[in-house]
């Protein structure tokens, strides 16, 4: 029998957790459908092939983990996230202060101690249980640098290497377990109730396209829009950022095309008072830091 290789031995040890796994690129970029799966021929949670329509291949089965893995050679492993898996992870990004806003949810003590992965860009992911209803990925409100990934998204796992670093991600070894999210921190990563009439701008409308495990993709790339045109001044734009990578995430899915996703993006980055350099800037790093081209 091969000797698994540590990004097997990784997968089938998530497996063992209950948790659905599947490999990306070597840039965090989901790997290409092949030829028989073009966009939309079929519903993409019941493709069957190993590999396409990204974390829809994800799974727990050990002999499909382990053709996974052999088919992306030099690859990084991911978790989906969300219901599926159970998980719900907050992403911090340092280079995008990250860091300062995580301390101040720390201080309001809405971030207890969990299982953890410090990644190989210095970042931080801090695994919590999924609290079994529909939670959005998508930019947290107000918190410049931090990123909420359940449903509809997924974080890599250790060992993989960074894409840009080649630092490996690693386990933390403050805590074991993965905690239960307190409901204030659940608050904290919902987008801003709007009025039940309120109607979407024609251009959110026409973006939207059915996703497979996306439950409701308009209303998640909704909530993207929105945390831009309440953000802040002084953190519209790392805002767009935000957005721009959750809805990269949502290009990668297959919810959304990549056209529709830009134009959407930009009429929000319109509405906060940004300008085209910025707007562009903003999107253009949210999506390479995705691994989707923007253009």
């Amino acid at each position: 029998m091969t000797t698994p290789t540590p990004i097997l031995t990784a997968a089938l040890d998530a497996a063992g957790r209950g948790w659905p796994v599947f490999m990306l690129g070597r840039s965090k970029r989901p790997v290409a459908n092949c030829e028989d799966c073009p966009k939309d021929a079929h519903d993409p949670a019941t493709c069957g092939h190993l590999t396409c329509h990204g974390f829809y291949a994800a799974t727990t089965d050990p002999a499909r983990l382990a053709a996974i893995v052999n088919a992306v050679p030099g690859g990084q492993l991911a978790v989906r996230t969300g219901a599926v898996s159970g998980l719900a992870v907050i992403d911090v990004d340092p280079a995008h202060g990250g860091d300062a806003s995580l301390s101040e949810l720390m201080t309001a003590g809405l971030v207890p101690r969990t299982l953890h992965v410090h990644t190989g860009s210095g970042g931080l992911h801090l695994y919590y249980r999924h609290p079994g209803h529909e939670l959005p990925s998508r930019p947290m409100p107000n918190r410049a640098g931090i990123d909420f990934k359940a449903d509809g998204g997924y974080v890599v796992l250790p060992p993989s290497l960074h894409h840009r670093t080649h630092l490996p991600y690693r386990w933390g070894t403050a805590a074991d377990h993965v905690e239960e999210m307190p409901p204030a921190l659940i608050t904290a990563c919902l987008p801003a109730p709007t009025p039940a009439e309120l109607h979407p701008h024609p251009t959110t409308a026409a973006a939207t396209t059915p996703g497979g495990g996306i439950s409701h993709p308009d209303k998640l790339l909704s909530a993207h829009l929105d945390a831009v045109r309440h953000a802040p001044k002084g953190k519209r734009r790392t805002t767009l950022y935000g957005a721009a990578r959750g809805v990269a995430r949502m290009v990668a899915a297959g919810a959304i095309d990549r056209t529709d996703a830009i134009t959407a993006l930009t009429d929000a980055g319109h509405r906060a008072a940004q300008t085209p350099r910025d707007i562009q800037a903003a999107i253009t790093g949210g999506f390479r830091d995705e691994g989707i081209a923007a253009a």
